[in-house]
């Protein structure tokens, strides 16, 4: 399987740069999102590995091969579009069969290959069928047979699942993760889902104008967001602009637009005395009633959202708007004054 290298990468339509001076290591057998806003790059990105687009400065690696001039049809990849693809006149069969007869597999060769990912992909009752007699979910199984049955160096995808209902969507996903573990195949993924990124990935890469912002596993890129915009892409987060008032060791004392606050920047860069800082935490680390806590907020419910497993709550405190959540049983409404503790360590200081 290849491992996939990006150094200095530009890519620019006319006087736009779509894709400016990015660097990224993909190990072999990965599963790497590439996530953002509309615009940021990551399409252009996905398609200049691809051998769609050809680089203006940089260079693509497969494995210790540059791949800078190399056609789309030379590349050792498969993609995996929005739209599927499909060819309409052709059977199920047929269209996943397709690209093997393009690379001129021996026919002998293809029963095998196409009746083990029918098999993986659950499409072993529809090879008769056309893709208009599918579903949205069952096209886009067949998209992805007819992508891995070739068994690609690297495997593309480029928002593959944005035609599908929610539902569908995480089904889905579900089945695309599982399919590139079993293959071990690497694997370049784009979308501009949050969630879909969180569960998908062994890492993502989060692109702004071009630029990538931060790379990391889900995990820390939302628990360690190390930009504003980081921590405001990513799930919910309340961000605040403070004056550090004293530093010891790791903990800072914070003089916030609500209140005094204690911060503790262990595994951050720690500021110093009189800096001002932007921090940022989650609303889940509002804990409510939690009075073991540091710090203590009390804050009245502007709005109360019941969202089944939690209470998503819009709050005022001290004039500032802030997001908390609660999966307390009693219920909250609007009106009510409530408190709530933040463990120090639940704080990320940010740049930018």
């Amino acid at each position: 399987m290849a491992t996939l290298k990006l150094t200095n990468l530009v890519k620019r339509f006319d006087d736009v740069v779509a894709v400016d001076h990015i660097d990224l290591d993909v190990a072999d057998g990965e599963f790497v999102t590439l996530l953002g806003p509309s615009g940021c790059g990551k399409t252009t990105t996905l398609r200049t590995i691809a051998g769609f687009y050809y680089p203006d400065e940089g260079e693509v690696y497969f494995g210790d091969k540059i791949m800078n001039n190399v056609p789309p049809n030379k590349r050792d990849t498969a993609m995996c579009f929005q739209s599927y693809a499909l060819f309409p006149h052709m059977s199920v069969w047929d269209n996943i069969s397709f690209g093997l007869k393009m690379r001129k597999i021996p026919s002998s060769e293809q029963r095998g290959k196409i009746e083990r990912v029918m098999e993986m992909l659950s499409l072993s009752e529809l090879g008769k069928r056309k893709p208009g007699q599918l579903s949205g979910g069952q096209q886009q199984r067949v998209a992805l047979a007819r992508s891995i049955v070739t068994e690609p160096e690297v495997l593309l995808f480029d928002e593959p699942l944005s035609n599908l209902d929610a539902k569908l969507r995480v089904q889905v996903r579900v089945e695309i993760r599982e399919m590139q573990k079993r293959l071990g195949t690497t694997a370049i993924y784009v979308t501009h889902d949050q969630d879909e990124a969180l569960a998908i990935s062994d890492r993502i890469v989060i692109m702004k104008q071009g630029r990538i912002e931060q790379i990391g596993d889900p995990y820390t890129i939302y628990r360690h967001p190390e930009t504003r915009f980081v921590a405001g892409f990513i799930g919910m987060a309340n961000i605040f602009d403070g004056v550090v008032l004293e530093v010891e060791g790791t903990r800072c004392t914070v003089q916030a637009p609500f209140g005094k606050l204690f911060i503790n920047a262990e595994g951050q860069e720690v500021p110093h005395k009189g800096a001002t800082i932007h921090f940022s935490w989650r609303p889940e680390d509002m804990k409510i009633r939690d009075r073991a806590s540091t710090n203590q907020i009390t804050g009245k419910v502007l709005q109360a959202v019941f969202m089944g497993d939690i209470t998503d709550l819009f709050i005022e405190v001290n004039g500032q708007k802030m997001r908390a959540q609660s999966d307390d049983e009693a219920k909250i409404v609007a009106g009510d004054s409530v408190s709530f503790g933040i463990a120090e360590h639940a704080f990320s200081i940010l740049r930018g």
